[in-house]
């Protein structure tokens, strides 16, 4: 037989599709996050490499995740090249997988019951494995994600131990008092300069709240956006105390917010408040930024807890 009738009758060799595990679904729905946020067009190079740092993990579940993504249409991978985009990223929305909403479940339990007192402050992951009925994995995943979000820490030992939340009425109005004070008077700080970049970073964020429908959205998405704006927009004070008292803040109040039910035209109002600072900021318009400012967290203020 020739060459070329030999190499005509060889058996094709067909990659196995990846082995869907919660951890690819939950990491092929951030690749898609990321990719929207970035605003990247159809064509742009995805690399493992950029992935692995953006998002914290190893090479071998971020080429899964990408594979399970080319299986959908959203990226192409073609020789010597890698994988691209095959869709910009505003044709793109938030992937629904039913795994990765599973574990999302998960994690929204933990910090309703942490809230709600019923589980303690220090835990083991055995006891979270015993009590929520999942495996010893997706125990650590959640962990590792609650202690990146400083709502937990990792004990000396053995075990983990959750950080102070904000969880009673007087607490979120002190809260709320000291965030009237300090992030409207950062805007008018001088040499205040804002990232522009980042802001229409925010910007798009924000858009894609509203274009996807707030309510599709989980708590943890809609918190993390607001948390990204009101961060980006404190940071260009330039003060790192005003940052750092922010965040912390932000790390009393994210497990209760996690819990809060969602308000579809509160959230929508928020949304489009956001975009108007964002406006105000990218014109340069400090005054009325900071004023407007003001105004929209005691609204927030008097929607949550009420009149004092």
């Amino acid at each position: 037989m020739s060459a070329a009738r030999a190499a005509k009758h060889k058996p094709v060799v067909v990659d196995e599709p990846p082995k869907v595990t919660p951890l690819i679904t939950t990491l092929a729905a951030r690749i898609v996050d990321l990719v929207r946020r970035e605003d990247f067009p159809a064509g742009h190079r995805l690399t493992e490499q950029s992935l692995v740092d953006a998002l914290g993990v190893s090479r071998s579940p971020v080429r899964k995740a990408l594979q399970v993504l080319a299986q959908q249409g959203v990226v192409r991978s073609e020789p010597n090249r890698g994988y691209q985009l095959a869709l910009p990223s505003a044709g793109l929305q938030p992937l629904a997988l039913d795994e990765a909403e599973s574990e999302e479940a998960i994690y929204l339990r933990i910090a309703s019951d942490r809230i709600h007192g019923e589980l303690p402050q220090e835990v083991t992951e055995s006891e979270l494995m015993e009590r929520y009925g999942v495996s010893r994995i997706q125990v650590q995943r959640l962990l590792n994600r609650m202690g990146r979000e400083a709502m937990v820490e990792r004990k000396p030992g053995r075990g983990w131990i959750f950080r102070p939340l904000m969880n009673d009425l007087q607490s979120h109005r002190e809260s709320y008092r000291f965030r009237m004070i300090i992030e409207p008077a950062a805007i008018l700080e001088p040499g205040y300069a804002v990232d522009l970049a980042e802001l229409e970073k925010c910007r798009r964020e924000q858009q894609q709240l509203l274009q996807g429908g707030v309510m599709g959205c989980t708590p943890a998405d809609i918190f993390q956006a607001g948390v990204h704006f009101h961060e980006t927009m404190i940071a260009g004070a330039h003060n790192r105390f005003l940052v750092d008292s922010l965040r912390t803040i932000n790390q009393m109040r994210r497990v209760v917010e996690y819990g809060t039910r969602l308000d579809a035209a509160r959230l929508e109002r928020q949304c489009r408040d956001h975009l108007v600072l964002i406006d105000l900021l990218a014109r340069n318009e400090r005054m009325e930024a900071s004023q407007f400012l003001r105004q929209h967290l005691n609204t927030a203020r008097l929607t949550k807890l009420g009149n004092e």
